[in-house]
């Protein structure tokens, strides 16, 4: 007798305390590319020791692009050329999503503070911009307009003064006008016409007469991602982001074309190792979006791409016995976007603690966030969503806290300063609050 694999579209039964292979397979999401981390590593001591001999070499090599020098920085031509070959109407939904961000952005951002102390001097932080960051926006398989807009609309909004842009150019070294007039629009001072992990090269380490930036921000490929993690301490860093990824918890009041359609949102992003979850209480609902998937994929302009998802098992569609018991799953896969397709999704919004992004109710596409909302939708993935949080305007600043002490604030201090001192054997820092109390 033959075994016969499932269907990609089978869905699998789960509840808590069961094991399923399918379930910790597709839950299994290696952190980092060994071959990525090689390459990387490689390229960027080639950076380091050649500078700009390097960036172009490796752009030649991996990339296919011949630039000079002189060519790698997009020129102010070039960009007033860009906005004249992009439509106005496009042009004005640019400036929409550049606006909403903006918007979102400074209502999220933290004021200074300051507060007295009892003895007449005062606490407090103060938040000022960076003075440089670096915007990587990936070019492969798509040009990332939208990245530009929930990148650099944050460091224009938290007044960043140099803003730089690197993104991958074409064959013919011209990149895309809409990217182009993005950049512009959100504040970018400077463009570079190189992607991959020469960009982050040239960003954290410079190169020629290009200064490196303070941060690196913006999501890439795994090779982007292998070189980000090895520039940290060298540059800041936002967040390490992988393969995108969506879970969708949903119950029989979902209708299963728009949850289809939501899944293979995230599975057209190009890399092969995209994860679109699918999680519901509803045994009919989960027939009816498993044979909505196929269908829906026939129809995409990105079918082949989705595809490769798809024979990777990165769909999965899990009948669960309760919502609770999704709601454990879905915290359990800690997804980069998590959609609660609830009649009351308000009710299980404080319950989504592991996830990038939440978006509460049917008509909130995940697509959305990813273009229009407000948020930036530089989120983390891999299961990061349980650590970290996505990007946000007070990643564009660095924050200082300010201690004014007054005389007898030290002196109410002075017990706890003494007893820490003396448990750790740091006679000089006791020494430090005592001498001012010394007698002459």
């Amino acid at each position: 007798m033959i075994s016969k694999s499932p269907s990609p579209f089978s869905v699998v039964s789960w509840r808590p305390g069961a094991r399923s292979a399918r379930v910790d397979a597709f839950m299994s999401r290696p952190t980092f590319d060994p071959k990525a981390e090689s390459v990387a590593a490689e390229l960027l001591a080639d950076i380091r020791a050649r500078g700009m001999a390097a960036v172009l070499d490796a752009a030649r090599r991996i990339d296919g692009v011949s630039l000079a020098p002189a060519r790698l920085r997009v020129s102010a031509r070039e960009i007033e050329a860009a906005a004249r070959a992009v439509p106005e109407e496009t042009r004005a939904r640019i400036l929409e999503a550049r606006e909403r961000v903006a918007d979102f952005a400074r209502k999220s951002m933290r004021p200074d503070w300051q507060e007295a102390t009892p003895g007449g001097g005062f606490l407090g932080e103060r938040f000022t911009p960076l003075a440089s960051v670096g915007v990587y926006v990936p070019g492969g398989t798509a040009p990332l307009a939208s990245t530009v807009v929930m990148t650099a609309t944050l460091a224009q909004v938290a007044g960043v003064p140099r803003i730089v842009a690197c993104t991958p150019c074409g064959k013919d070294g011209t990149v895309r006008p809409e990217v182009l007039f993005a950049m512009a629009a959100c504040g970018v001072s400077e463009i570079y016409r190189v992607g991959g992990i020469q960009a982050i090269g040239l960003l954290a380490y410079g190169a020629g007469k290009i200064a490196p930036v303070d941060k690196i921000v913006g999501p890439g490929n795994a090779y982007v991602t292998a070189a980000k993690r090895q520039v940290y301490g060298t540059v800041a860093l936002d967040l390490v982001a992988g393969p995108s990824e969506i879970a969708v918890l949903a119950d029989d009041s979902a209708n299963p074309e728009w949850v289809a359609a939501d899944l293979l949102s995230q599975a057209e992003h190009g890399s092969g190792h995209e994860r679109s979850l699918f999680v519901t209480d509803s045994a009919k609902l989960a027939r009816e979006v498993a044979l909505a998937l196929p269908r829906r994929i026939a129809g995409m302009a990105r079918r082949a791409i989705v595809e490769r998802v798809v024979a990777a098992g990165g769909i999965l569609l899990v009948r669960v016995p309760d919502l609770s018991a999704g709601m454990a799953l879905v915290n359990r896969f800690a997804p980069e976007h998590f959609e609660l397709a609830l009649r009351r999704p308000e009710s299980w919004i404080p319950r989504a603690t592991r996830a990038g992004a939440v978006f509460a109710g049917h008509w909130t596409t995940e697509s959305a966030g990813d273009f229009a909302a407000g948020p930036s939708h530089v989120l983390p993935t891999g299961g990061a969503a349980g650590k970290f949080g996505g990007l946000t305007v007070d990643d564009f600043r660095h924050r200082t806290s300010v201690v004014r002490y007054a005389k007898s604030d030290l002196r109410d201090a002075l017990p706890v300063i003494r007893a820490f001192a003396d448990i750790e054997g740091l006679g000089g820092h006791r020494a430090a609050a005592d001498v001012r109390f010394a007698k002459p």
